[in-house]
């Protein structure tokens, strides 16, 4: 497969870049785009040495696929234009998600979204992908009558800039001017319960992006969900408190079943239990502190951690990636275990 991955020298972009190597993907030839401040540079893939180009340069090299991680207005822009040129994109920004006529798509739950016409795909929003892929087993027995949710999200979950200022601040070498901060406020020791703009409902647009994206995900717009999302002095790792009520009587002990059985997640039991520090690096999405909420029926409480990086984005896009190289075409394994040849 020849590839371009655009925004190549960000953070997911060149997470992106990394999966695709870990995985065994057969690459042919690796595309990194990125603004016109890195073009020049070089990226290391499969031995190689890969010149960052424009994404002018990209779009004429007509990809097979495109991983998008530039942001919103990038996407809005060039996405057209790679789908135009017979290239498949997987949009890591919120440019598309909610456009009916994209799928949003987390492979274990939805990949059948995705039609043969559609040149455009994409990637959720991090914490919804972790909190659906927990869900989504229990939504399918019991049926989700109602979700709270409250996010405590890493400095990574804004990019390279929200990770210097909590170092800066860290080390105490960040100045006093304000237009030096990617937040509004400190982040060291503090929380900030303000994740993206604030709504006239009040909300956030992080938040809201929870409710809308589930919703389609599930593809079931009745869904009650109330989220609060948080940004925590934490480098790397998104972790969420979940209340989920439940239409059809529950059981502990199945809902345990039911998670263990689901692909991509790990359930840790008691006295374990989820962190995002030893969730680092890991492409699962770890769920622990499940416990039934014995002020509700039909209720649960569940706490929810994954690497906001991998699962959270270009995991989930290279996933993506995978899943439609497998539908299109036979996969060549380059890796020959049998656990590969298995998934």
């Amino acid at each position: 497969m020849k590839i371009a991955v655009i925004g190549a020298t960000g953070l997911v972009g060149s997470k992106m870049i990394e999966i695709l190597e870990e995985r065994g993907l057969p690459v042919s030839e690796l595309i990194p785009a990125a603004s016109s401040k890195s073009v020049g540079k070089h990226i290391q893939f499969q031995n190689q040495s890969c010149p960052v180009v424009t994404i002018e340069e990209a779009v004429a090299e007509k990809p097979q696929f495109a991983l998008f991680s530039a942001g919103a207005s990038v996407s809005k822009e060039w996405a057209p234009k790679f789908a135009a040129a017979g290239c498949t994109v997987i949009d890591n920004s919120s440019a598309w998600r909610m456009d009916p006529n994209v799928p949003l798509v987390v492979p274990e739950i939805n990949l059948h979204a995705v039609m043969p016409a559609h040149r455009i795909i994409a990637n959720p929003n991090c914490s919804t992908i972790q909190m659906v892929m927990a869900l989504c087993p229990l939504h399918r027995r019991f049926g989700i009558e109602r979700i709270v949710v409250s996010t405590y999200q890493s400095v990574s979950g804004s990019g390279q800039k929200g990770i210097n200022q909590l170092l800066a601040e860290r080390s105490q070498t960040l100045a006093s001017s304000h237009s030096e901060s990617n937040y509004p406020h400190p982040i060291d020791l503090n929380l900030i319960p303000h994740i993206d703009q604030f709504l006239d409902n009040g909300y956030t647009k992080e938040e809201m992006k929870m409710v809308n994206e589930t919703r389609k995900i599930f593809e079931d717009d009745s869904l009650v969900v109330s989220p609060t999302t948080v940004r925590v002095p934490v480098v790397g790792g998104h972790s969420e408190s979940v209340n989920v009520s439940f239409i059809k009587q529950i059981d502990i002990e199945e809902i345990d079943t039911l998670l263990r059985n689901f692909p991509g997640l790990v359930v840790e039991t008691l006295p374990n239990y989820p962190m995002p520090l030893y969730c680092a690096g890991k492409d699962e999405v770890f769920v622990g502190r499940i416990r039934r909420d014995f002020s509700a029926p039909n209720a649960i409480n569940m706490w929810i951690v994954t690497d906001n990086l991998r699962k959270g984005a270009a995991t989930n896009a290279v996933q993506i990636l995978q899943g439609l190289s497998l539908l299109q075409e036979p996969y060549r394994i380059r890796r020959g275990d049998r656990n590969d040849q298995q998934r």
